[in-house]
């Protein structure tokens, strides 16, 4: 009786349960592809989120540990593990900042471009491919809302 009286308070119907569930559902098939395509790579999806990250700002645009860590909403000390792994793979590299010397900035080597690169062109696939599906149940889902 609660169950009902709750719905009937929030206004939801099965089917309002019905698109949260499919939209759910089409977002964790993209992050499952993510995942897979990460590790086949060599990679776990936070490497590969924080990779996109880095190159996101564009080129010559460098983050702080601290700029990674707030895009990420992950601690800080959660974002130097991920750089140190990054690094010690080659893919990421730490420089000085040149406009101020005690600060260390983050950016793609080649290789961690390249290998980015290969992962970024295999996402936007997929999302060509789930895009038509996730825009029709956003849509579906935004205009009761």
């Amino acid at each position: 009786m609660a169950f009902k009286r709750a719905e009937r308070r929030h206004r939801l119907k099965t089917r309002d349960y019905a698109q949260l569930a499919a939209f759910r559902y089409t977002l964790r098939r993209f992050l499952r592809f993510s995942e897979q395509a990460a590790a086949e790579a060599g990679l776990t999806a936070q490497h590969y989120q924080t990779m996109l990250v880095l190159r996101a700002g564009g080129d010559g645009v460098r983050l702080s540990i601290n700029d990674l860590a707030r895009q990420l909403l992950i601690k800080h000390n959660s974002a130097v593990g991920l750089v140190d792994r990054l690094v010690a793979q080659g893919l990421v590299a730490r420089v000085r900042s040149t406009a101020d010397r005690r600060k260390v900035e983050l950016t793609l080597t080649a290789r961690g471009a390249a290998l980015l690169a290969k992962l970024a062109a295999a996402h936007r696939h997929e999302l060509q491919h789930l895009g038509p599906t996730l825009t029709r149940l956003m849509a579906d889902l935004v205009h009761y809302i």
